[in-house]
């Protein structure tokens, strides 16, 4: 990314001596707001490169002493700069606030919008409970006398210009009450086979995610913290509805979906900006990813089930939430066709059974269609990203890894044990943690060898009834699902880039 130039901010010493105008005749206040005013209204609005909204920039930082200088960088290099600029570190045992501080101060940049001022502040807020939470809240205390605020996270490094397209967007319609920016990963710096497989497997993710959320009216069901700005009167509004002294609130592991659902209710819009775009930090290691996934799904879920631990109530009905359990309902059906194909297809095999139809070739056919139409959608999309899409198992193993996070983060929850997400997630992207990853697999070769023993037990005329009732089954959720692929293969996207 081209950075813009920027050079500490110094105070023009002549500021501090007024000039006034020389005396001049008095004017006839009539004449003067019937002629002059307009003009001189209509050339002040087209010299000026003052904007008439306040943003606030709050970036809450745990231990990114790799990322947090570029994404800095990154803010001063945008054409419309935030107005002021809150690095809140907290829970920090790295170099982060040291390399924050190298920006701390004024700061002058000039863009093609013209000259522009703002101010870095770093604030190390030391052990912080609420960890993420925390410090959001900590930054919109500092911020909420702004118009704005925009979130980022501290590994998320925007296009230059995405400040200014989703200012314009919040700005030219009062309803919004947040907008995000399209997500994506950058894959080039990543090294390592798994790495780049799993980075693959993100982009693709994102990509999805992205895609419908544009074709569903441009709304957005979660506003991602990495970067979207928020109205704080609307941030005002959602408080003051639930009771709360604060935007953020601990109750959930994914306060920004639960925040989303509060602006919401409070009669906001939330969208996704079509323009405005911003690279995320990717998980490269499968335990981080894992962690990072149970985290989202379990948070999810809890949104999604009535009696939400913490005082907010679950809300499942929410219209929000409908994505969401459209969702997990897809991840159980993926659930079921794999592993009942799995069973009915060795127990096939080992009574001689099985024969094959060239019709069990059109739903992977649709689905490599449909992986390679979606990685085309990338706007930056690569000889790696066709290649996830075209050679079939990378995205079969990726689509195994995702429901492994899904059964890990169902048992998680319904077993009511309480656990600190974020904190198995740090863990997790530092390299600690334990194998709880591997479990999913573990459990399904558990239940595959189960099976084969209860198999070669039962006779042959159990076996028989078995195949009989359980390939059609199979066959009938099979077809839904290719007919739902279909659907998608052949939607208009409308022009949309993700």
């Amino acid at each position: 990314m081209t950075q813009t130039p920027y050079t500490p901010y110094t105070p023009n010493p002549a500021f501090g001596q007024p000039q006034y105008p020389a005396p001049q005749a008095p004017v006839e206040l009539a004449d003067h707001f019937e002629t002059a005013f307009p003009d001189d209204f209509e050339s002040v609005l087209e010299q000026t490169t003052v904007h008439r909204s306040t943003i606030g920039c709050v970036i809450p930082a745990y231990n990114e002493e790799e990322s947090i200088a570029d994404v800095i960088e990154g803010l001063l290099a945008q054409t419309r700069v935030p107005d002021v600029i809150h690095v809140i570190a907290n829970n920090t045992s790295d170099n982060t606030v040291k390399i924050a501080a190298g920006y701390a101060g004024p700061h002058e940049v000039t863009t093609e919008l013209g000259t522009q001022f703002t101010e870095v502040f770093v604030h190390d807020i030391g052990k912080n409970p609420d960890k993420k939470v925390g410090a959001l809240n900590y930054g919109y205390s500092l911020v909420e006398g702004y118009d704005y605020l925009l979130g980022v996270d501290g590994d998320t490094i925007a296009d230059s210009r995405a400040v200014e397209f989703l200012e314009s967007e919040a700005v030219g319609d009062s309803r919004i009450g947040g907008i995000s920016a399209i997500y994506s990963i950058d894959d080039k710096p990543i090294k390592g086979t798994i790495a780049k497989f799993l980075i693959a497997g993100q982009r693709t993710q994102f990509a999805a995610f992205n895609m419908q959320n544009l074709l569903r009216g441009r709304n957005m069901a979660v506003l991602g913290g990495q970067f979207s700005i928020f109205s704080t009167n609307a941030l005002r509004d959602a408080m003051k509805a639930n009771h709360q002294s604060t935007p953020w609130v601990k109750d959930s592991e994914v306060e920004d979906s639960l925040l989303s659902l509060q602006i919401k209710s409070a009669g906001y819009l939330t969208k996704i900006s079509p323009y405005a775009r911003a690279n995320v930090g990717g998980m490269t290691t499968l335990k981080g990813y894992d962690a990072q996934q149970v985290k989202w799904t379990y948070g999810a879920i809890e949104l999604m089930w009535p009696g939400q631990r913490g005082d907010t109530k679950g809300q499942p009905f929410h219209p929000n939430l409908r994505l969401r359990w459209f969702e997990n309902f897809g991840m159980l059906t993926n659930l079921f066709v794999r592993v009942a194909f799995l069973i009915l297809l060795a127990g096939s095999l080992s009574i001689s059974a099985f024969v094959f139809s060239p019709l069990w070739l059109i739903p992977p056919m649709v689905a490599v269609l449909l992986n390679l139409r979606m990685a085309r959608s990338i706007k930056d999309h690569n000889q790696r990203d066709i290649l996830f899409a075209l050679l079939v198992f990378p995205a079969e193993a990726f689509m195994w890894i995702r429901l492994g996070h899904f059964m890990r983060s169902w048992s998680r929850f319904l077993s009511k044990k309480k656990v600190d997400n974020w904190a198995m997630q740090a863990k997790a992207e530092s390299g600690g943690g334990s194998i709880g990853h591997w479990m999913p697999l573990l459990i399904l070769a558990a239940v595959l060898l189960a099976m084969a023993v209860v198999w070669n037990i039962i006779g042959p005329v159990a076996q028989s009834s078995i195949l009989w009732i359980g390939w059609p089954i199979v066959g009938v959720v099979t077809v839904l699902q290719t007919l739902l692929m279909f659907s998608k293969l052949v939607r208009r996207q409308n022009g949309y880039k993700v």
